[in-house]
């Protein structure tokens, strides 16, 4: 039987790095376009040889990507950024990009291409982020028939940006979050993989979008706590005035890699929660139960403990 060949757009990532192994274990062949292929080569130990090739690729170089996608079968976008620096910006990575792919898509025999957006994409939020996500969206969607858009909540796993920030914090007496009671649905990375391999093997489903989020909605706030209560830390947390917030992060915007929430991060905390709005597909029609985040934590965080793995439960 071929395997079938799926392009993976920004494969070296966090959630890639999972998808990319579910993918092969299901004979896919993987090519994997990623900025700085020379140090991806890990990622060749998740398959037999041959069954994984890496290829650079920037955004202004689109020659070998186009080569790869017309050789596809399935191919899947995952690039995204968190925050602005002066070369890469959220129109040019969430909208532009995605256009581009759909185009060579629709050019091509590709049966089916994977947008991985975000929950809470709107094209009238104040956000540059949530806009340009939902501009990607629809990009993808004009240009291509056969696309079908996965928008997941905050992603959590091993190497999230999220668990472990707040808990290398964990060194303050005084934990300041902005926005305590902002609800979102902490997902697992790898229900998120689950979820787009099922989303390509699923029939019909193509020009439908899903919402995707773990089994709980919970705060910002109660969350923080839930992981200072993981790696046994006793620390206050106090919500930060938006207001402060802001004036903050109009200074730390200025910096390479901003240490802490952005300004457009503080607008997208002052907007609607991070929430599935059952307005759309979610992981129930994709069969797929979610594993609770705050249970899964545990098997990561525990090095942020006093002790690390030898530490009390």
């Amino acid at each position: 039987m071929k395997n079938h060949i799926c392009t993976i757009l920004g494969g070296g990532g966090f959630i890639g790095r999972y998808l990319v192994r579910n993918l092969t274990k299901k004979n896919y062949r993987c090519i994997i376009s990623t900025r700085q292929a020379f140090q991806k080569g890990y990622l060749k130990t998740q398959a037999t040889p041959g069954a994984i090739e890496l290829i650079n690729w920037n955004s202004n170089n689109f020659s070998e990507l186009k080569e790869a996608i017309k050789n596809s079968d399935i191919v899947i976008n995952l690039i995204g950024i968190l925050y602005e620096t002066r070369k890469q910006k959220f129109y040019n990575i969430h909208s532009s990009i995605p256009e581009a792919v759909a185009k060579i898509c629709n050019e091509s025999d590709v049966k089916k291409f994977i947008h991985v957006s975000a929950i809470g994409a709107n094209e009238n939020s104040k956000s540059l982020y949530q806009k340009s996500k939902y501009r990607g969206e629809i990009k993808a969607l004009e240009n291509f028939k056969n696309t079908v858009v996965i928008r997941p909540s905050v992603v959590c796993g091993t190497e999230d940006n999220f668990t472990n920030l707040f808990s290398k914090l964990s060194f303050l007496p005084v934990i300041p979050v902005v926005g305590v009671n902002y609800k979102f649905q902490p997902i697992l990375v790898t229900d998120v993989t689950d979820a787009i391999v099922q989303a390509i093997e699923t029939k019909g489903n193509e020009g439908k979008i899903y919402e995707i989020g773990g089994p709980k909605i919970i705060s910002f706030g109660d969350m923080v706590k839930s992981i200072l209560n993981t790696i046994n830390k006793k620390r206050y947390v106090v919500e930060m005035p938006m207001p402060l917030a802001k004036v903050q992060s109009t200074i730390t915007d200025l910096l390479p890699i901003p240490p802490i929430l952005t300004r457009d991060q503080c607008e997208i905390l002052s907007e609607a929660d991070n929430i599935v709005s059952n307005s759309h597909l979610t992981l129930k029609d994709l069969d797929i139960n979610p594993s609770d985040v705050e249970e899964a934590m545990k098997k990561w965080l525990w090095r942020y403990k006093d002790g690390g793995q030898f530490a009390k439960a």
